[in-house]
């Protein structure tokens, strides 16, 4: 994967060096220079090599991390026609299928690689090429010989995509941050978009138009539910076992992100058994849960596992700050995540592992969250595809952020457009049941998930982390920090909608328009949120004084969390 930046259109000044770094025997102006310098420098942690292409009406870069075909997969990838220009981040899990089907029509191949099979394919069916794709993507073709540029983003939004326009420029970058210097409002592709950008009298026009490839609140709806608890607990595990398997497909080690929770510890489960080479990697505290039950399963199952045990003291201002510039996000408790998981995939990058796999989305696909149980089928449906459908702005944005921050692909199996169908079609009533959430996906892997893991409830990752409640100590300078980088060109911090929705008794309707109508939290909640993580803190620093030598006594079982006024995210 890669962090990939563009200036586009007449307006960029021409010149024929491919060195950025030497503006003035490109001819390239220096504002335009210097602007896109310092674009590709602030991608630079996505990836190991910074390569570019300069010529008259555009600019394009790329940070690539190296993964597929290693030394031929250089970017922005060129057709041997010259017509076609690639900026592209992600990966394609078909893309040897497609490689196949290409060749048998008759296409030449220079590379193993997957990029040139995204260039391939789209040379030659067009804008239909992006339907074919199995994979976490987004990407940038630049068509020379009409002046325009085509922008896709995979179905779910695992891969970020944005864009400003003015000038007559278009400017295209993997991260907000990159685009706040433009000085130009900045706008997102949606997940499961594309379109063209096209340009008349030196200015973008019509764009971009972008317009869904895929639908995913329509998504299985022409096919049938799935009420046989069998038979849907049959085709979770078969479609889970295929996504995990086409994503651990490489040479390198492979890392899974480890809670000891029930997704994770599936991920890990399956990946043991795919992949010769694999490492479990967990934060917390010394005393938490996450790490006594990663500990015990990696244990169990003789895997290697690194642990990063974080200090409470160690979550301060510094490290605040940090996780909001490197991930960008917009609610409270995304950022809390965000914080907690910094440390966890700079240990990642440190070791040198590049390629790691996560339980994220599980909760949102197969039940989760208690809230599906509060309310009647058709509003829990309307819910899951609210969370599905903003997944790409909570949950995958800190993934992609916090990992390719620091250069580390986190590879997202449960959010495979199969297991999205699949969840799709089974009703609520077998996600939770009798109380227990995920009923169906413990189901399908009972025989497989030792019973400390699956009689473990469900706890949010930074409060069983043990590490959520000293966070939560800064949450009221959230919103100055994302403001002073400027991210709110975009979006500013809001409420967590997880407490708005709660507040308005998980009536979806009413939950977005007071959204809309209060952004962010008065100085009362505030104030009281506060109080309240002070009072945690300092309970927890007594009960530490008075423990015996070595600390509190890991959890015989799950540890029950304070609550917050505000909420957990």
């Amino acid at each position: 994967m890669c962090g990939i930046g563009l200036i586009v259109g007449p307006g960029v000044a021409p010149g024929p060096s491919t060195d950025r770094s030497d503006a003035g025997a490109s001819g390239v102006s220096d504002a335009d220079q210097a602007l896109f310098g310092r674009m590709l420098e602030s991608l630079a942690p996505r990836g190991e090599v910074e390569e570019t292409v300069c010529e008259p009406g555009l600019l394009a870069g790329t940070q690539r991390l190296r993964i597929v075909d290693r030394e031929r997969a250089a970017q922005p990838w060129q057709s041997a026609d010259g017509r076609w220009l690639l900026c592209y981040n992600g990966e394609l899990f078909n893309y040897r299928q497609l490689r196949t089907e290409l060749l048998r029509v008759g296409r030449e191949f220079r590379s193993e690689s997957d990029t040139e099979v995204v260039l391939e394919a789209f040379a030659h069916w067009g804008e239909d090429a992006v339907a074919r794709f199995r994979g976490e993507f987004a990407f940038a073709v630049v068509d020379r010989a009409q002046g325009r540029t085509y922008l896709a983003r995979d179905p779910v939004g695992v891969k970020p995509l944005y864009w400003s326009a003015g000038a007559g420029r278009l400017y295209v970058a993997s991260e907000i941050k990159a685009l706040v210097p433009t000085g130009m409002p900045v706008s997102e592709v949606p997940p499961g978009h594309h379109g063209w950008v096209c340009f008349a009298g030196g200015a973008p026009i019509l764009g971009p138009l972008l317009t869904p490839y895929v639908n995913l609140q329509l998504l299985g709806e022409d096919k049938d539910a799935i009420d046989d608890p069998a038979e849907a607990a049959k085709q979770l595990r078969l479609a889970l076992e295929d996504s995990i398997r086409v994503r651990v497909d490489t040479d390198l080690t492979v890392g899974v992100i480890l809670s000891g929770g029930l997704d994770s510890s599936l991920v890990l489960l399956h990946v043991r058994e795919m992949h010769p080479d694999c490492v479990a990697l967990t934060i917390g505290s010394a005393d938490s849960e996450d790490l006594y039950y990663a500990r015990r399963l990696a244990t169990d199952l003789g895997v290697r596992h690194e642990v990063v045990s974080v200090s409470r003291l160690g979550i301060g201002p510094r490290l605040i700050r940090e996780a909001i510039r490197m991930s960008e996000l917009t609610e409270y408790g995304d950022i809390i995540n965000a914080v907690v998981s910094v440390p966890l995939f700079a240990r990642a990058h440190e070791l040198g592992i590049k390629v790691v796999l996560t339980g994220d989305g599980s909760d949102e696909l197969f039940g989760g969250y208690a809230m599906y149980e509060r309310i009647g089928p058709a509003s829990s449906r309307r819910l899951f595809q609210y969370k599905i459908r903003n997944l790409h702005r909570t949950e995958l944005q800190r993934v992609d952020r916090v990992s390719m921050g620091q250069g580390v692909e986190a590879r997202v199996p449960f959010l495979d457009l199969a297991l999205v169908e699949l969840a799709m079609r089974i009703p609520a009533a077998l996600k939770i049941r009798d109380g227990q959430e995920k009923w169906i996906v413990r189901r399908a892997f009972r025989d497989m998930l030792p019973a400390y893991v699956l009689e473990r409830p469900k706890n949010p990752m930074s409060h069983s982390s043990g590490l959520h409640e000293r966070a939560r100590l800064y949450r009221s300078l959230f919103p100055r920090i994302q403001r002073s980088f400027g991210y709110d060109r975009l979006d500013p911090v809001r409420r967590d909608f997880s407490i708005v929705l709660d507040q308005c008794g998980y009536d979806l309707d009413a939950a977005v328009a007071a959204s809309r109508a209060r952004p962010d939290y008065t100085a009362t909640e505030h104030a009281r949120d506060l109080v309240g993580a002070l009072r945690w803190n300092m309970v927890r620093a007594m009960r530490q004084m008075a423990s015996p030598p070595g600390g509190l006594a890991p959890p015989a079982g799950p540890l029950r969390q304070p609550s917050s006024r505000l909420g957990s995210g």
